[in-house]
């Protein structure tokens, strides 16, 4: 059924039992600062992970709302899903990795390939491309502009098929510099 004009919009979200104490915060600080900011009430059932939110003003709003819920599920900190807030232009996507492996095994060395050792990594395609990046459970999710989630999703690609890390840092400072370049013209 499709909802009319000036209808509230419900949609409903399940999250990870693990992920329910982030999106509720200490005190329920989290979850109120979401539904403030976002204009959305958001009903959290603990015993099974389902999300309700509702909007309660602007549906962009709301939107934001559900793709920070789905942030904090994926594995972001409360304080990294809430950028979205920051700029209208920021995206939120999610990488799904459970075709790629046969085993469990193979899908650890794939994240580890992409986390790097300590995170090094990860961390440095969030520097050189300016986003925000999540390896949980089966995903990986990414918080940024849309042409820096798609060189975040180009150096994943590499990583997955087996490209040296190095070529994957050099691909992603070529790509900065270019950048910069036509920032400067």
């Amino acid at each position: 059924m499709r909802r009319k004009w000036g209808e509230p919009m419900i949609e409903h979200i399940r999250i990870p039992p693990d992920r329910i104490g982030s999106l509720i915060g200490v005190n329920g600080s989290v979850k109120e600062f979401i539904e403030e900011n976002c204009e959305v009430e958001l009903e959290i059932d603990s015993e099974n992970g389902s999300v309700r939110l509702e909007s309660k003003g602007e549906p962009f709003k709301a939107l934001r709302a559900s793709d920070i819920v789905k942030a904090i599920s994926h594995g972001f900190s409360p304080q990294n899903a809430s950028k979205i807030l920051e700029d209208d232009e920021l995206i939120f996507t999610i990488i799904d990795l459970s075709h790629l492996s046969g085993s469990p095994k193979e899908l650890a060395r794939i994240k580890g390939r992409i986390i790097g050792k300590d995170g090094s990594t990860r961390e440095l395609m969030e520097e050189l491309t300016e986003s925000k990046i999540s390896v949980y459970g089966e995903t990986v999710a990414v918080i940024g502009y849309p042409e820096k989630v798609k060189l975040v999703e180009g150096a994943i690609d590499m990583l997955i098929d087996g490209a040296p890390h190095g070529n994957v840092y050099s691909y992603l400072e070529k790509k900065r510099l270019e950048e910069k370049s036509k920032m400067e013209l």
